[in-house]
């Protein structure tokens, strides 16, 4: 059995200590300098700025770093889905895999029919910040998961075939003395940034064994 891909955006200190982990380095295209230096074309995960989302920007930001995976803008009304694919296949000549992101409850059955099957979907895992509001019923091919909680990520993981996901949270956690124990997040009894983290990584990647993650297709297409 296989763990899904596992991504961090953060601080170039942190995308450090995660590779220990097995972890891979994000980036959002409005910040490469904590991935400046580092091994990222087709293995990081390339994010975007979804409230100011600008595609000249992410798309050249994309040619540069030659992403493993990106994520095109939130479909959040189906009008805007056609601009939206034309978007993603552009993205797609310089990643090797391209997420989208149904938001739109219209969107609800009919993923087959209006998302070509090459591109994985992205389920925007919910926060107090928003998430994605169609049920997990809809996500039965390879699926990324998008920010939240790692103890909410892996729950919804039950529920969908998930083959990669992002979270940085547990780094904000660490910031005040808190890690992810495997359960839920707590005070570390010794404290300490550097051990906060290694801990929520450690346990982390402890809540994933014996999954069975889903397999992402070759991305043969991509770096045309």
């Amino acid at each position: 059995m296989s763990a899904p891909l596992k991504f961090v955006a953060h601080s170039r200190h942190v995308i450090t200590l995660a590779a220990e982990f097995g972890w891979r380095p994000g980036a959002r295209y409005t910040n490469l300098r904590d991935v400046r230096n580092v091994d990222f074309a087709g293995v990081g995960f390339l994010d975007i700025h979804w409230k100011r989302y600008d595609f000249m920007r992410h798309l050249a930001a994309a040619e540069r770093l030659r992403p493993f995976m990106t994520v095109a803008r939130d479909i959040e009304s189906v009008q805007q889905l056609d601009a939206i694919l034309r978007e993603a296949e552009a993205l797609q000549r310089f990643a090797r895999h391209v997420v989208l992101v149904p938001k739109d409850p219209a969107l609800h059955r009919r993923f087959d029919a209006l998302l070509p099957p090459h591109f994985v979907l992205g389920f925007s895992v919910p926060t107090r910040y928003g998430g994605t509001a169609l049920p997990p019923e809809n996500y039965t091919r390879p699926v990324h998961l998008l920010g939240g909680r790692p103890d909410v990520q892996r729950r919804y993981a039950d529920l969908m075939p998930v083959a990669s996901l992002d979270c940085n949270r547990f780094t904000l956690d660490a910031r005040f003395g808190d890690y992810f124990d495997g359960e839920i997040f707590r005070p570390h009894p010794q404290g300490g940034y550097d051990t906060c983290l290694r801990d929520s990584l450690a346990n982390i990647n402890h809540s994933w064994r014996g999954y069975r993650a889903t397999a992402l297709a070759s991305g043969e297409k991509a770096h045309e």
